[in-house]
């Protein structure tokens, strides 16, 4: 076995033939992975960095006949997703920068055949993608191919002008593995991937500001807050989704945290390092960075108010909300569901911040109301959540904290990734947009327990317990009226996708009700199977909808009307 560091142009090297074992599973990576070797690549470009993409294991192949190109056959043991969708993504790159003669030198075998050959059930569809000749999107019938997929996703994501072939090529580092014939595969692939346990950000932070000669300050400052008992434990160690990754409270905290030094005007931080101390991957080293370059190794800068901070954190952000009713008042209950319920995790640094230093608990509040306000109104509108990130670390960096600086703040932002959606914005989000079942579901629960009478007898369940229904089926077909012409049949497979359509219901529907004519969608057919008069009975967003005889494209528009007034009354900014 030889383990050693190589560069792309060392693995694909003009004589080398790579190929993945022919009943290889297949290529499984989705859009997370994808934007991550995306964004990965852009801060390469950025930082001009050594930047480590993983592993590949290859053993000794098949040998070569006279006929055949290569002079060595390497077969995968390990890492054929990232190295297809590296090849992917370069050649999506080299196509938009008119660079494919430089692709074809450097993944092709003198040129001619391809250096990754596939398995029986990608190499079809990897062919496909790397003989095409412009970087448009390729048509991928269902079911769908994913490398099909990762082509057409880096085609309509893939910004050229961020990127610089050479510099990745100079800076895309992996360590090759290689194995003779004789060398068993699977013990070695075995052992490499499953022996060990990776440290967590805050293990490494704990080993790093303590030790054996301060037990005590590591009691008072680590254990009370974090280690207290059982219960704190179980939330800190409690993990989330958040973005690509998946991630334990306890590090999620300790990244806002570190927000609030990395966007202190007083440290005069560089932009060099802001970029490597954005990168959550290496965030045990960035704080050991900025202490020893910005505050003169002195740790206690970042341990004085650690603590406060974490009991804030731990009394702000409560996982379980989404369990529970909400208050139909603004403030963190609602806020704990557009972040943990609705994927905003981005929003937590400045949340923490606008907890810890806004003692006026109305004043929150109003923070409250406009951030919910602005994430709902983007939601409607479909509008990109990419550089939320920078948006909510600008706000600390400008200590905004109050409401009424917040909102001129918003307002003011002018770029398409920021911007505030107006009325006219909002109005065509709610007749027009075609939103995720998660979004759809937010947007009609918040507007539910925000109009929810006080008085009403039935309670409002947490966010959790809620399902998402189409009130017109998407298989109107079987039990619905038909529609005149093809032209209006489409119309209504797009507007039945739209909110106007959309409820959120108790418990969902059985498929043999879900499905059928509106009737017996309602009332249900019996034998356990409820309609909406008894799923859906007690909310307000259903109210004027359940007396309906007939449920139509009529009706779906009336109700997107009363959803919007009911949106723009509510997030108005």
């Amino acid at each position: 076995m030889d383990a050693h560091k190589a560069l792309i142009q060392d693995i694909f090297n003009n004589g080398t033939l790579i190929e993945v074992p022919f009943f290889q599973r297949s290529y499984v990576w989705k859009e997370d992975l994808w934007q991550r070797l995306l964004d990965d690549m852009e801060f390469v470009v950025k930082t001009s960095k050594p930047h480590f993409f993983g592993s590949i294991i290859l053993k000794a192949g098949r040998k070569g006949n006279q006929d055949d190109l290569f002079t060595v056959c390497k077969t995968v043991v390990d890492g054929q997703q990232r190295l297809t969708t590296f090849l992917i993504f370069m050649k999506v790159l080299c196509l938009k920068t008119g660079q494919t003669t430089m692709f074809d030198m450097q993944f092709k075998i003198m040129g001619q055949t391809l250096a990754l050959c596939h398995g029986k059930n990608d190499i079809a569809a990897f062919e496909r993608v790397m003989a095409a000749t412009k970087a448009e999107p390729i048509d991928n019938p269902v079911p769908g191919s994913k490398i099909v997929e990762a082509f057409n996703f880096f085609v309509n994501n893939l910004d050229e002008t961020k990127l610089n072939i050479m510099t990745i090529m100079r800076n895309t580092q992996f360590v090759k593995i290689d194995l003779d014939e004789d060398e068993d595969e699977q013990q070695i692939f075995d052992t490499i991937n499953s022996l060990g346990v990776n440290l967590t950000t805050s293990e490494l932070l704990k080993n790093y500001f303590f030790s054996r000669e301060n037990i005590q300050e590591y009691e008072s400052k680590w254990v009370s807050v974090f280690e207290k008992d059982d219960d704190t434990k179980t939330y800190w160690d409690t993990e989330l989704e958040t973005g690509r990754f998946k991630r334990a409270m306890i590090d999620i905290f300790f990244d806002a945290y570190f927000q609030l030094f990395i966007q202190n005007r007083k440290y005069n931080i560089t932009n060099e390092d802001k970029l490597m101390y954005a990168r959550v991957d290496h965030l045990s080293q960035s704080y050991q960075h900025f202490i020893s370059t910005y505050c003169g190794g002195d740790k206690n800068v970042v341990l004085g108010e650690m603590r406060d901070y974490a009991l804030c954190f731990m009394d702000t952000f409560k996982l379980d909300q989404c369990e529970r009713s909400v208050p139909s008042s603004f403030g963190v209950e609602r806020i704990n569901v557009v972040i943990f319920g609705l994927k905003n995790t981005t929003m937590i640094p400045y949340i923490l911040f606008v907890a810890k230093n806004v003692s006026d608990e109305i004043e929150r509040n109003r923070i409250y109301r406009i951030l919910e306000s602005y994430i709902m109104r983007r939601m409607i509108v479909h509008a990109s959540t990419k550089n939320y990130n920078n948006l909510f670390t600008s706000l600390i960096l400008n200590r905004v904290l109050d409401a009424d600086m917040l909102s001129a703040k918003l307002k003011s932002a002018g770029d398409a990734t920021t911007y505030t959606p107006n009325d006219s914005e909002l109005w065509n989000g709610i007749e027009n947009s075609k939103l995720v079942n998660l979004q759809s579901k937010g947007i009609i629960y918040l507007i539910e327990s925000r109009i929810r009478p006080s008085s009403s007898s039935v309670a409002l369940l947490g966010f959790n317990q809620y399902s998402l229904e189409h009130l017109m089926p998407k298989k109107w077909r079987n039990n619905w009226p038909p529609c005149s012409t093809d032209e209006l049949a489409r119309q209504r497979d797009s507007i039945l996708l739209t909110l106007g359509n959309l409820a959120i219901i108790t418990q969902a529907l059985n498929a043999s009700i879900r499905d059928a004519a509106w009737s017996v969608k309602k009332a249900g057919s019996g034998s356990g199977k409820p309609g909406l008069d008894l799923c859906a009975s007690g909310l307000c967003t259903l109210y004027d909808v359940l007396p309906k005889t007939d449920w139509n494209e009529n009706e779906i528009s009336i109700r997107a009307k009363w959803l919007f007034e009911q949106a723009r009354t509510i997030w108005n900014l």
